[in-house]
């Protein structure tokens, strides 16, 4: 490229630093021109956050890498451990099991931004928009919606840039604006309340006059949303400010990678299947191994004990019993997605555990990776004749084969003797 051509684009204005200025500055001119008063730009804006919400959601929903989670949380975990995704045929596009927790928390929390975010904006001005500014705030809003789906297809899905997202990269930014603008307009307001002369001290802030409250907020509300803008639209410099200091802002932060696993083996190659009776039992015998599971039971339990001292026995045995199956169900459902349809396979050389019902390679051990090898047997062990053997890793990471019928074959990979079984 010619240097001065290169400079000249160095100094020019970014496309969407462009795109910025003029969305923020339409609204402006709505007012100017078109007649907009506050509750008018307000309502724009908070229309314009629903719209954005709308599309974080689909961005998450399609995002490219798996999400990750601080420990190993129940369901939420074995999500995260599988690493599989649920193919939509012809488009390359998928959607992570690890996203399904992420949305499930997301959208309600997303609901409740927005509704807080209407509540301290345009609740708080308590008049609608005359209608002539109504009809063109709807307009805007469509030409924002039509804005939105267009750059999230040419960019996110046709420019492949949801697979550098997790499903909680691709929605965090929404939260941060959302709850800066309700944040703001609740501070700006509750800063004219305190100040204001035109409404009594006792009375409610929806009281003051749309005029009073209107300047004020636009301000604050246009100034936090175009500092959002900019802080998206310079997220890479953003991201190189944060890898060169001590303090993380988060702006650095990368998804894990869903890198394929290699799960080729010699065609000799020994498969070992969790018992069956193991597979549909194993959660029960972890309830020492996952307590917290028997909190969830816990407010249903008490409950029960209410309706108890109502002598409503029914109903008080039916939460009972709700309160035993409940927990004993969610760990056998993690259970299940964690060792339900896996099949380990061994040529004597390295161990893979694969992912049956998806059809991919969960991950790979050779003999030099493993720190430590230990059988453990509990009760269901005790019974089925079965064996779960733990291949620990470094950084306190272990691997675990549960319910094996025969673990000798897996064995063969390793060039030590196990540990002792641990009752």
């Amino acid at each position: 490229m010619v240097p001065g051509v290169a400079r000249l684009r160095a100094i020019a204005p970014r496309p969407a630093l462009v795109a910025v200025g003029v969305a923020n500055a339409v609204p402006m001119a709505g007012i100017g021109v078109l007649g907009w008063d506050a509750a008018a730009l307000v309502l724009l804006y908070w229309l314009e956050l629903g719209i954005m919400c709308l599309f974080a959601v689909v961005r998450a929903i399609f995002a490219g890498r798996p999400s990750e989670f601080d420990g190993d949380p129940l369901i939420v975990g074995a999500l995260e451990r599988r690493r599989a995704s649920l193919s939509i045929p012809g488009t390359g596009l998928g959607v992570q099991l690890s996203t399904l927790p992420v949305l499930v928390a997301a959208v309600p929390m997303l609901a409740m931004v927005w509704l807080f975010a209407g509540a301290v904006t345009v609740g708080v001005l308590g008049e609608p928009p005359d209608p002539g500014a109504l009809e063109t705030v709807i307009l805007g809003a469509l030409g924002i919606l039509v804005g939105e789906g267009a750059q999230t297809l040419r960019e996110y899905f046709y420019g492949g840039e949801y697979r550098e997202h997790s499903a909680q990269t691709a929605i965090q930014g929404v939260f941060v604006r959302g709850a800066a603008i309700a944040l703001g307009g609740l501070f700006t307001v509750t800063m004219i309340g305190l100040a204001s002369d035109s409404v009594a001290t006792d009375e409610p802030i929806a009281a003051l006059e749309p005029g009073v409250v209107g300047a004020p907020l636009l301000l604050g509300l246009v100034v936090v949303k175009f500092g959002f803008d900019l802080a998206g639209v310079y997220r890479d410099r953003l991201v190189a400010f944060d890898e060169s200091t001590n303090v993380l802002f988060g702006w650095a932060y990368e998804p894990p990678t869903d890198e394929p696993v290699d799960g080729s083996l010699a065609s000799n190659a020994s498969r070992i299947r969790p018992a069956l009776w193991g597979r549909l039992l194993g959660g029960l015998a972890r309830v020492r191994r996952r307590p917290g599971a028997a909190l969830v039971g816990v407010p249903v339990l008490l409950v029960a004990l209410l309706f108890a001292t109502g002598r409503a026995w029914t109903i008080a045995g039916a939460l009972a019993l709700g309160a035993v199956l409940v927990p004993g169900a969610l760990l056998q459902a993690d259970y299940w997605l964690r060792y339900g349809a896996v099949e380990y396979r061994t040529d004597g050389d390295a161990v893979v555990a694969s992912d049956r019902l998806f059809r991919t390679t969960l991950w790979r051990v050779e003999p030099w990776d493993e720190t430590g090898l230990r059988i453990e047997r509990d009760w269901l062990d005790e019974r089925l004749g079965t064996r779960t053997l733990v291949i620990e890793l470094g950084d306190d990471e272990e691997l675990r084969l549960a319910r094996l019928p025969d673990v000798a074959p897996v064995l063969e990979a390793f060039d030590r003797r196990p540990d002792r079984p641990k009752e």
